[in-house]
């Protein structure tokens, strides 16, 4: 057999389409390198261009039995490793694009959940307070509050008068607003 360093590259070609492992080690060693620099002078990431070169020659003994080309070898070689580089770009933005979306996402639920958390504990410290009022102001308070009962329609289902009903509703206003602070009452108890 002759010395494959003094083969062409179509010579070379021919014999590794064959399957000849000595033709693809002599193919390698001549354009190792120079495909690796050309890589990682656009990726500019050593071990990401290393794996674009390998995987390209990984792929070449694979698919040896079709190459056949149409242009230069070593055309056909920068076109693939182009090829690789360009599709490790759009794969790394949609991949970026993902891991931010997935970011924003998860801030967005964080801070949905850090309000819905907040929100109960303000809620059940409300509540608490509720219940630490007198049995009959809590009461009026409730069915004003929770049940949207009028003055009137408490004072009769109650049997007390409007002006009571006013006057606990009131007072129970008064205690929950000094108990917890200005900021909770009014954050809560506006709405109603």
């Amino acid at each position: 057999m002759a010395n494959l360093k003094t083969l062409d590259d179509n010579e070379l070609t021919t014999l590794l389409r064959e399957g000849d492992h000595a033709a693809y080690a002599e193919l390698y060693q001549r354009y190792n390198q120079l495909l690796f620099v050309h890589a990682y002078k656009r990726l500019r990431d050593e071990e990401q261009a290393k794996d674009i070169v390998q995987e390209f020659f990984a792929t070449l003994w694979t698919k040896r039995s079709s190459l056949y080309l149409k242009s230069s070898l070593i055309g056909y070689f920068f076109t693939s490793v182009n090829n690789r580089i360009i599709d490790y770009f759009l794969h790394k933005d949609v991949q970026n694009k993902y891991v931010a979306s997935f970011a924003g996402f998860a801030a967005s639920e964080n801070k949905k959940t850090d309000h819905l958390i907040r929100e109960k504990q303000l809620l059940l410290l409300i509540e608490n307070e509720i219940q630490q009022l007198p049995p009959k102001m809590r009461e009026i308070f409730q069915l004003s509050r929770r049940e949207y009962l009028s003055h009137k329609e408490i004072a009769e289902k109650l049997s007390i008068s409007e002006k009571t009903v006013d006057r606990q509703i009131s007072n129970a206003l008064f205690r929950l607003k000094t108990k917890l602070g200005l900021l909770i009452f009014f954050a809560y108890f506006i709405k109603f």
